[in-house]
């Protein structure tokens, strides 16, 4: 943390070069010897030929504007909002993008495709490379007559259904398994309660109605583990065992996972296998609480460490959100398919519908296209209602053995294929440049799995972080095709509780709250179970649930059982 309390990076030997650049004014990045790659982050191996002889390269310090997002609602100790958030690809090799911000610019002047120039700021042992346009620019297109290219190694969309990995043959281990409860705790903003005693309340809930006992609970699955920063856990297994003595014979829990969806496929991988025969999987956040209290003085912190790890590549420039990752991701798309603000208001407008109909749900306030526009701005092109809403709240799934689904107290829900294949570069910033990264290869791995197809399915519950986040799973499962929501969302009928593609019909996280995932998957058990009342879709026995966004995602395709 710098003395003016702005995050700065963690600088280590392996990195120094970068960070330092700025002392002579030349900008320099890893290179691999062997291939002439340069490579950013830096890495122990180049990962285009897997060489290892590696050495550090002095470049022009020109690159070529990639995205931009103007951050209104974010702000950092001497950085006031707004400000301008980019990246930019650098002209010897433009397969690295950095993260940056830009200076010297106002945002009518910002056309994706600019030439722009380094600069440096310097912060203590740090120098920061920031952007700015050159004075002199090639003579931009037409708008929308040439989309910026493509980095030279993503794969674009439409091909990444040829990276997914064959289905070994033989059983599929889905098959083995049976969705067997479902539960959630009380659900509001600010609840000023122990979080752990919501994890009790939907565990207990989730048990009760699959017709189990605590003692049947052999296992326990959970996202993101750990402790209580954030407002992100309850303290994971160690508090919920801690609480409920179930000593179980497996447990799971770890951030390296695709939300809340990846502790359940844990959980059927687990039960698969004979580890265990009933999992309790769950998901508890009190961000709502957290924030509040933050404010309030109550918490410890404030401030910034140095910042290791992804983050350190972004933080130091005001890039503290996944929104802002997004939102340039979102910019890319409007550039390259014509979608508008109004294509995402839809998806806003559609969640807010059906939460009205959800006594659950956080907001229910009717949602108009002009409330949704008018609204203030959180960081271009995202305005207030493409967020989703902090909350409290826990929501629990019970994974059984296939075998026992006779004797629970309810009907069951199988699992008929998972999608979690990673194919997209992880880095978020070095990712896939038009869609919501880490959707599109699980999405092909999914339908890899099954014979059912995008139009056997009746309710999709749909990850839904920020409006873009649904709008990427829609193309990327087939929904639609790449590039074509502008038509599909326009006017909302298409994902209407009556519409082809009835979506989040309990009102996403976008109204209903941010439960990461878990709530996708409770409400898609509701819909299949038919136990909607007034937000039910009618005949409803195949849905698509999704978890994860920006870090590994993953998607599961579920069915009524008989």
């Amino acid at each position: 943390m710098s003395a003016q309390g702005r995050p700065l990076p963690f600088v280590t030997p392996w990195n120094k070069f970068y960070w330092t650049s700025g002392a002579d004014g030349r900008l320099r990045f890893q290179e691999c010897e062997s291939c002439s790659a340069l490579i950013h982050p830096p890495k122990p191996v180049c990962p285009y030929c897997r060489g290892s002889r590696l050495g550090v390269r002095a470049v022009s310090g020109f690159a070529t504007l990639f995205g931009f997002t103007v951050s209104h609602r974010f702000h950092l100790p001497g950085l006031p909002s707004p400000y301008i958030i980019a990246q930019v690809a650098v002209e010897e090799d433009p397969r690295v993008r950095l993260t940056t911000r830009l200076v010297d610019c106002e945002e009518g002047d910002l056309q994706l495709g600019m030439r722009m120039e380094v600069t440096f700021e310097q912060v203590e042992d740090v120098w920061l490379p920031l952007f700015r346009p050159t004075a002199e620019q090639p003579e931009p297109p037409e708008q929308h007559a040439r989309p910026v290219s493509l980095p030279p190694d993503e794969v674009p969309a439409e091909r990444v259904r040829t990276l997914v990995r064959p289905a070994p043959r033989g059983r599929k281990f889905e098959d083995d398994v049976v969705l067997s409860g479902i539960g959630h705790s009380a659900i509001g903003r600010r609840l000023m309660v122990d979080p752990l005693s919501l994890t009790v309340e939907a565990c207990q809930a989730a048990v009760a109605e699959a017709g189990l006992t605590m003692d049947d609970i052999d296992g326990l699955s959970t996202y993101p583990g750990g402790g209580l920063e954030h407002g992100m856990g309850e303290g994971g297994i160690t508090a919920l065992e801690a609480a409920l003595r179930i000593r179980p014979t497996w447990f799971n829990g770890g951030g390296e996972t695709f939300g809340p969806g990846g502790s359940v496929i844990a959980a059927m991988l687990a039960v698969s296998a004979g580890l265990a025969r009933h999992v309790l999987c769950f998901r508890t956040v009190w961000q709502s609480t957290h924030d509040h209290l933050l404010r309030q003085g109550l918490l410890g912190g404030g401030g910034f460490g140095r910042v290791a790890g992804d983050m350190g590549w972004g933080m130091p420039f005001g890039a503290t959100s996944a929104a802002h990752v997004l939102a340039q991701t979102a910019q890319r798309h409007f550039h390259r398919y014509g979608t508008t603000r109004e294509t995402l208001g839809w998806i806003a407008l559609n969640q807010r519908a059906n939460a009205a109909l959800n006594p659950t749900a956080v907001y229910r306030e009717p949602l108009t296209m002009d409330d949704y526009l008018s609204a203030r701005m959180i960081t271009t092109p995202f305005g207030l209602y493409d967020c989703d809403v902090p909350c409290d709240a826990a929501v629990a799934v019970v994974v059984s053995a296939a075998e026992t689904a006779g004797d629970l107290r309810v009907r069951p829900v199988r699992v008929e294929a998972v999608g979690t294949q990673i194919i997209e570069r992880l880095e978020w910033d070095q990712s896939t440049s038009t869609h919501e990264p880490q959707v599109l290869g699980p999405a092909a791995h999914l339908w890899s799995r099954t014979t059912l197809r995008p139009g056997d399915v009746d309710v999709a519950e749909l990850y839904d972080g920020f409006t873009f986040n649904c709008l990427s799973w829609i193309e990327a499962l087939g929904f639609c095709g790449i590039g074509e929501a502008k038509d599909f969302l326009d006017g909302g009928k298409n994902i209407a509780r009556d519409g082809v593609l009835p979506l989040n019909t309990h009102g996403g996280q976008l109204s209903h709250g941010r439960t990461h995932g878990m709530g996708l998957l409770h409400e898609a058990v509701v819909q299949l179970r038919g136990e909607g009342g007034a937000r039910q879709v009618e005949g409803a026995r195949v849905a698509v649930v999704s978890s994860g966004g920006l870090t590994p995602s993953g998607v599961m395709l579920l069915r009524s059982d008989g």
